[in-house]
């Protein structure tokens, strides 16, 4: 493909199907930015929507400058600002402006850029290109080895920052871009395999000190490293007598004993390692999820007060500007994290409804470009962030309605944050120029 930018003319040619509702959402957002700023009394405390405005016109812009621009001269580039988006990490983590304990923003003079909103597609990029780059490799086990590293390297600092939520954000681009790029299912699935039970076993001690308040052998045995790792040396040995059976003998059920013995030892492992590196605020995140009521006026009144509002909101809700949980100052975050619980208070279930369905028409115009592109790295930029966009609107609204731990993630083109929404729409901008060079190869 020629190296050409489009011209100005050519942004007529855009796709307004994915276009409108993007903006449909800005809007409200920057309403119910402003409606969390109200008190009970009717007066207005945060000037939030107004510098929402203001990001929300900068990230326009940036769209339509965005979707003049070649997508293919971010192929070219894309080794170099991967290399830049490292560096920009390793720098937040060290010298970053701390809030909360966490170091996720880089402070230019009193603006704050939160490094890793950017990086997320930039990792798309790369990982795009390097999928593209192998579509012709048939063995499948080289990709997926290569793609996790592209991911986990970034993905590793962001967890260092620490945050837990874009960091997960990650894992979802690369499990989407890599089983579209037909990597075999049982890679996938062992990643898949090993998140969960990592998972599980995480949080079976915590289950067992909060919820259940007694001791199970097993359980105690996961929080004692020198039980782990005889358990780990045990499945170790298993795995090798295995792994010399199917080499010997050339039977599959010797390969899925390592297959299944290798999930086990990852997620042992990286289960006792979570417990180490987790702040006791993220545990406790894991807790009150599972409980609530565990610390109802702590870590539990983000959930029990978000549940309320999204369930006081009824069918047709409050009315604007009429909620009880945000204009009391019952809910923290209101304005980010917890958009979308405003939101449905006042908008009730008919407006919950109505943004799914907003969500669900981005997602799906991204698959229907990702289909009928003919470059496969324009393909798979359009897979990752359909991912990306996906992932963090069931991860921030189940986090809302108390399905989901919460993980303070945001919820793209609604949650108050310059960086959320001006990444975002660079985002849909790279997609827009995708789609007017949908048929060019």
């Amino acid at each position: 493909m020629k190296l050409k930018d489009i011209q100005l003319t050519d942004i007529l040619r855009i796709d307004y199907l994915l276009l409108l509702p993007v903006l449909v959402l800005i809007i409200i957002g920057v309403l119910f930015i402003y409606s969390s700023g109200v008190t009970y009394e009717g007066e207005q405390v945060s000037n939030e929507y107004v510098r929402q405005i203001i990001w929300a016109t900068i990230s326009l812009f940036a769209l339509f400058a965005i979707s003049l621009i070649n997508y293919r001269r971010f192929y070219n580039f894309s080794m170099y600002i991967y290399i830049f988006a490292l560096i920009s990490l390793l720098y937040t983590l060290f010298f970053g402006h701390v809030i909360y304990n966490a170091s996720r923003w880089i402070r230019i003079g009193s603006m704050g850029i939160q490094m890793s909103e950017f990086v997320k597609i930039i990792v798309i990029i790369m990982l795009a290109r390097y999928l593209a780059d192998t579509d012709h490799i048939k063995e499948s086990f080289p990709r997926f080895l290569m793609s996790c590293i592209i991911v986990i390297i970034p993905m590793g600092m962001v967890l260092l920052q620490p945050d837990l939520g874009t960091a997960l954000v990650y894992i979802a681009i690369l499990l989407i871009m890599i089983f579209i790029a037909g990597v075999k299912m049982r890679y996938v699935a062992f990643m898949i395999s090993c998140i969960v039970l990592t998972g599980i076993l995480l949080g079976l001690p915590i289950w067992q000190t909060y919820i259940l308040q007694r001791s199970i052998s097993f359980i105690v045995i996961l929080t004692n490293i020198r039980f782990l790792l005889l358990i780990v040396l045990f499945f170790l040995i298993i795995a090798a007598i295995a792994f010399f059976g199917y080499r010997k003998y050339k039977k599959r059920y010797f390969f899925w004993v390592v297959y299944a013995a290798a999930i086990i030892i990852f997620s042992l492992l990286a289960s006792y390692a979570g417990r180490i590196v987790l702040k006791d605020y993220q545990m406790m995140r894991l807790i009150v999820f599972l409980n609530p009521n565990v610390d109802p006026r702590g870590a539990g009144w983000n959930i029990i007060q978000s549940v309320t509002a999204i369930g006081s909101g009824g069918f047709a809700g409050r009315g604007y500007l009429q909620g009880t949980q945000s204009h009391y100052r019952f809910l923290p975050e209101q304005s980010t994290d917890f958009i979308f619980s405003i939101f449905s208070e006042e908008a009730g279930f008919i407006g919950g409804l109505f943004v799914f369905a907003l969500f669900f028409l981005i997602c799906y115009r991204l698959m229907v470009i990702m289909k009928t592109v003919t470059d496969p790295f324009a393909k798979y930029i359009c897979t990752g962030l359909a991912g990306m966009i996906g992932f963090h609107f069931i991860i921030n609204v189940g986090m809302t309605m108390g399905i989901m731990p919460i993980t303070g993630l945001p919820l793209l083109f609604l949650s108050y944050g310059g960086s959320s929404i001006l990444s975002s729409m660079i985002a849909i901008g790279i997609v827009q120029n995708i789609y007017i060079n949908r048929f060019n190869r």
